[in-house]
């Protein structure tokens, strides 16, 4: 594995919210974090049908256009009883005219699942997949997941994307009931960052 050495890292995110996850994840390392709309670069067109394809995208143009590397999350949730949908899907399902909207997808989601008569507990599973690259082309890739169910209706109002409707395992809250700093020790974006991390240590 390749060494990060520098202590400025760009984060080839236009999301507010996973933007602020990574920073705080990475604020124990001395590490200042910059966002890609903070730097006006474009969002590239994401043409993979895997989180890491994705990923890579995302990281790749980011550090060819700074020549900083750069570090990308592919993400999204997977359903079971849906065949593993919205899965690399995700933010396309909340799509609209007018931006994103996560509450429509999360009601979509549970009507397919209603449509489907599934059975509870509608078992799903976070994944994301980090990709750190380099302006010379090379990356490393890092995956995490968090297991757990949906429920309906929503609860809690902190997190964003998806968090209302899914529950870790182990727990009885939401994701979107729990604090930043509690979601931060349970999510997959936690899990992925967790095996990251390591590229700190040389």
């Amino acid at each position: 594995m390749r060494a990060f050495s520098g202590d400025r890292l760009l984060v080839a995110t236009h999301n507010a919210g996973k933007l602020e996850e990574i920073t705080a994840l990475l604020a124990p390392y001395g590490i200042a974090v910059v966002g890609a709309k903070e730097l006006n670069l474009p969002e590239p067109d994401e043409t993979e049908t895997t989180f890491v394809g994705n990923a890579r995208i995302k990281a790749h143009a980011a550090a060819k256009a700074t020549n900083l590397p750069a570090l990308a999350d592919d993400s999204g949730i997977e359903v079971d009883c849906l065949d593993g949908a919205p899965g690399v899907y995700t933010a396309n399902w909340a799509e609209t005219p007018n931006g994103r909207d996560f509450q429509m997808a999360m009601e979509k989601t549970w009507s397919a699942c209603e449509a489907k008569a599934a059975p509870l507990p509608r078992t799903a599973r976070f994944r994301s997949t980090f990709v750190l690259a380099w302006p010379d082309g090379h990356d490393e890739v890092f995956e995490g997941k968090a297991e757990g169910q949906l429920v309906w209706p929503m609860r809690g109002a902190q997190g964003h994307g998806y968090d209302p409707m899914f529950q870790p395992e182990g727990h009885d809250r939401t994701f979107a009931e729990m604090s930043a700093e509690e979601k931060n020790t349970l999510s997959h974006r936690a899990d992925a960052f967790a095996k990251f991390v390591r590229i700190f240590e040389g």
